[in-house]
């Protein structure tokens, strides 16, 4: 069976104790049989106080401890002869939260107090007194509270520590798989590429010269050569894309869009809102949208005009690429690699992509980035 149907949350676990504390508090201060006096019900109160404020130790220690140690003072003022095992809690929890330097100040001043407490009470002599108070409050119980809480809080240190750099060498790992498989791309595929892109390029040239019509198997060819050169570039500037490196902006949209024009697409591109800053993150994703966009509408959409529409927006950046192209809703493509990625990538922002095709006809890509603005 899982383990962790027996957890108990953290918020119930507080309380737990802290109602533990409170009843062994009331019941230690029952036993002394104290007369139900207003000095007396005033000190059933403290300790009941001082061991539900245990509560709120997890959300403010510093409060609770303040809290505990005039508990554990003011019932020892009343009479009531009990330790300040809520205050050792407190100490506890204070300094597990880091809180070093308030924890020993106010223990400090708790355990100057506390025989003046009971010294107050008029049930003692200045001697019992000075029993009391160090029998309500052990210092060797008082120093292993505070260790317990510092080694404990070292401990989550360390652990948080060691989590970063699992997540460290993770990424760097990740990144040096990255590079590799970069490097294998290049050396593998680039060659062979450039050598059909050249051929199919030096073919069709001297048939023109010759005069001959050029088949449509060797324009085909020369085209995908084009196409998968382009294609293997943007895949290896990906691959080898770090913090290092510039990224790929929002201003660079504009080149996009221009070479979409050169290659026989009519594309325009329109920006509205005021422009402000966007993250890095955002802006990169940004232009891999319109990037991938755009791929897909040269390679498949066998449209005429391409509109990219970027809205910047108070907390959202909006882009939206329209085609004219053969997409209808009722023959809808099936979504490839590309759009799959332009949606990991929108959807790890916190955004959303919808792409599918036009009622007028074409295909439409829209996608929502949030923006958090820099005051």
């Amino acid at each position: 069976m899982s383990k962790g149907r027996f957890r108990v949350r953290a918020g119930v676990r507080d309380w737990l104790i802290a109602v533990g504390v409170a009843g062994t508090l009331l019941v230690t201060g029952l036993s002394g049989q104290h007369a139900a006096t207003g000095l007396g019900l005033l000190g059933y109160v403290l300790l009941a106080v001082g061991g539900l404020a245990l509560a709120a130790g997890r959300r403010a220690p510093v409060a609770v401890l303040a809290v505990t140690g005039l508990c554990a003072v003011g019932y020892q003022a009343a009479g009531f002869d009990v330790a300040a095992v809520a205050f050792l809690f407190a100490v506890y929890a204070a300094m597990r939260a880091g809180h070093r330097v308030v924890t020993v100040a106010v223990s400090v001043a708790v355990l100057a107090v506390l025989p003046l407490a009971a010294l107050a009470s008029g049930l003692h002599d200045t001697g019992e007194a000075f029993a009391q108070a160090r029998g309500a409050l052990q210092i060797a119980w008082l120093i292993a509270a505070g260790a317990a809480g510092e080694a404990l809080r070292q401990a989550e240190q360390r652990a948080d520590e060691a989590e970063r750099t699992r997540e460290e060498t993770a990424r760097r790992r990740a990144d040096e798989e990255r590079l590799h498989i970069a490097r294998e791309l290049h050396d593998s595929l680039t060659h062979q590429i450039s050598v059909i892109k050249v051929q199919s390029e030096a073919a069709v040239h001297v048939a023109r010269k010759r005069g001959e019509p050029v088949p449509e198997a060797l324009l085909a060819i020369r085209e995908a050569g084009r196409e998968a050169s382009r294609e293997l570039r943007a895949t290896l500037e990906a691959l080898r894309d770090d913090d290092t490196t510039p990224p790929h902006r929002l201003d660079h949209v504009t080149e996009l869009v221009e070479r979409a024009g050169k290659s026989g697409l009519e594309a325009t591109l329109t920006i509205e809102g005021r422009r402000h800053d966007v993250p890095t993150a955002v802006g990169r994703t940004a232009y891999r949208v319109v990037q991938e966009s755009l791929t897909n509408i040269a390679r498949h959409a066998n449209a005429g005009t391409a509109s990219v529409h970027i809205d910047y927006r108070p907390d959202t950046l909006a882009i939206r690429i329209d085609d004219d192209g053969k997409a209808t809703p009722d023959s809808a493509p099936e979504p490839g690699i590309g759009l799959l990625g332009m949606r990991e990538r929108v959807t790890a922002l916190g955004g959303r992509l919808r792409a599918e095709p036009r009622s007028e006809g074409g295909f439409t890509v829209q996608a929502e980035l949030p923006v958090e603005r820099a005051s």
